[in-house]
């Protein structure tokens, strides 16, 4: 019994779509669907070997040369969205204690942060708006 061209590019796809799954790495995943184009250059045009490792190899790299770069546009991008203390960095505060070199307290996106001065020579007063320029575990610097 003799096993069509066409299946074994399909079980080539099939260990290639395993083995994205398993490493994600996505160069695979171009690699099965250029598997699938083989399968299909074989079982419905019923082209040759030539033919269907051509339709691998030109898929497989159309598909390598326009995603990847694509890709990796979008893993350079930072978060559109900030969290976390990210998100509070550049934002205003109302002083609630006196806020020196040694510390203080502040009302900061709705919660009373421990808070301390980034000039060691300047101290802020009650009501005073003031910038948080950094977040050192549970206290904010402010300026």
């Amino acid at each position: 019994m003799e096993i069509d061209a066409w299946v074994w590019w399909l079980i080539g796809a099939a260990a290639l779509g395993i083995g994205l799954v398993i490493t994600a790495m996505p160069e695979l995943g171009m690699l099965a669907v250029g598997a699938v184009a083989a399968a299909v250059a074989a079982g419905v045009f019923g082209g040759d070997a030539v033919v269907q490792v051509a339709a691998f190899v030109v898929v497989s790299t159309a598909l390598i040369a326009v995603v990847r770069p694509i890709a990796n546009r979008h893993r350079a991008q930072r978060p559109q969205l900030a969290t976390g203390i990210e998100a509070l960095k550049g934002r205003q505060a109302v002083v609630l204690e006196r806020v020196d070199a040694s510390g203080g307290r502040i009302k900061l996106a709705g919660e009373i942060w421990s808070a301390r001065a980034l000039d060691t020579g300047h101290a802020y007063e009650v009501g005073q708006e003031v910038d948080v320029v950094d977040i050192e575990g549970a206290t904010a610097i402010v300026m």
